[in-house]
């Protein structure tokens, strides 16, 4: 593994560190450090126009093939970039399902008709994109889905419920798996990967309110919602392959940006517990350091594994990455309570909003919950990194 930058790269690292400090000002920026976890109902017109600015100016789909739109950049230079990002506190991005999630897998598996007609809007920070996935009755068991998906002449007919749909509320389309094939065994083999408008009277959205008090995430309702038969990727009932390849680009170089937003917090945690002098306390300092430590091994397993990574699949180290930083993240969210002792329970004045590390802490709590449980990623690391048989279920 090489941890280090070519002076290209940080000639890059230079040209964005320096644009992200010109255009984070005057309309912008109020947006510094809104709009994160917890916050993400925040500024929401302000952060649409900022999509918008950085898609004018290039900033969308750095890592997608020139051909499409992107700017190709190497695994590098991405990474500088979701790092700098994060260091300039920028904003909780609107698009980034869209462009992080749905845009790579249209170049994989989508038709030039598609790309034509969904890259464009994304890349310039037009198009907000939200993910259906789960369900009711199909969370970590995503082939038990039971949304349907009917051709009716040149449209598909959309039927069902998601929820935990992130961004709903806002977004303008929804890449959703359904079960075009009732009968198919196995269940995977029925399923479609289908893109559908979301505002047109067959979509109800419901927000979901978080112990936050925000609403980042939603139901969706389906209720004979319509879309062209041609916004189909891949083939019908072939939607497990693409649905997982969707899957694969979750854990890209964002990862780096989401620890430098970690850093952040936790500079936060550390500034807090040398003003109000809790840092005197051996026990507080060495959970400090525990957590700084933390924060470096993510670092450098992300940087192994993206050195690896490029053009191959990742291997057995990228199965332990979730489950070490939402376990991490949490316990960060107790220091920064216990850092702050009596304050932590306490809202500042009217409308009584609360501080960065409340939210963070509240919101942190479901890490270990959403994006695969604790309890899935221990089954993901035993089955397919340690060739563990699985277990048999009771009759």
């Amino acid at each position: 593994m090489d941890t280090r930058f070519s002076e290209q790269d940080e000639a890059f690292r230079r040209e964005i560190a320096a644009w992200l400090s010109d255009n984070l000002s005057g309309e912008f920026a109020a947006l510094r450090g809104r709009g994160g976890p917890g916050d993400e109902h925040s500024l929401i017109e302000e952060r649409k126009a900022w999509e918008r600015k950085l898609g004018e100016d290039g900033w969308i789909g750095i890592g997608l093939p020139a051909q499409v739109g992107g700017r190709d950049l190497p695994l590098s230079q991405q990474v500088i970039f979701y790092e700098e990002y994060a260091r300039a506190q920028g904003p909780g991005r609107m698009g980034h399902i869209g462009e992080g999630l749905l845009a790579p897998t249209l170049v994989h598996f989508g038709t030039d008709e598609q790309k034509k007609r969904f890259l464009p809007g994304i890349l310039k920070g037009e198009d907000i994109w939200c993910q259906g996935y789960s369900e009711p009755n199909a969370g970590s068991d995503l082939a038990n889905v039971q949304t349907k998906a009917e051709l009716d002449g040149d449209e598909w007919v959309l039927n069902g419920q998601k929820v935990w749909t992130s961004g709903a509320a806002w977004s303008d389309w929804c890449f959703l798996v359904c079960r075009s094939d009732p009968d198919a065994k196995p269940k995977h083999r029925g399923i479609s990967y289908i893109l559908c408008p979301m505002r047109q009277d067959g979509v109800e959205i419901r927000p979901i309110v978080q112990m936050t008090g925000d609403a980042e995430f939603s139901e969706v309702f389906f209720n004979d919602a319509r879309t062209a038969a041609e916004n189909i990727v891949g083939e019908v009932n072939g939607g497990w392959k693409v649905s997982m390849g969707t899957l694969t680009f979750e854990r890209g170089a964002s990862t780096l940006g989401q620890q430098m937003s970690f850093q952040n917090e936790l500079d936060e945690v550390i500034k807090i517990a040398k003003s109000n002098g809790s840092a005197e306390d051996p026990l507080i300092r060495q959970r400090i350091a525990d957590a700084w430590i933390g924060l470096r091994l993510q670092r450098y397993n992300a940087l192994r594994i993206l050195s690896t990574a490029e053009g191959a699949n990742p291997g057995p180290e990228a199965m332990i990455t979730k489950i070490f930083w939402a376990n991490w993240h949490r316990s960060l969210g107790k220091l920064a309570m216990d850092v702050l002792g009596p304050e932590a329970e306490i809202a500042k004045g009217a409308p009584y909003e609360l501080s960065q590390l409340q939210r963070m802490y509240l919101f942190a709590r479901s890490d270990t919950v959403y994006a695969g449980s604790n309890e899935i990623q221990r089954n993901i690391i035993s089955e397919r990194a340690l060739g563990m048989p699985r277990e048999p279920r009771p009759a």
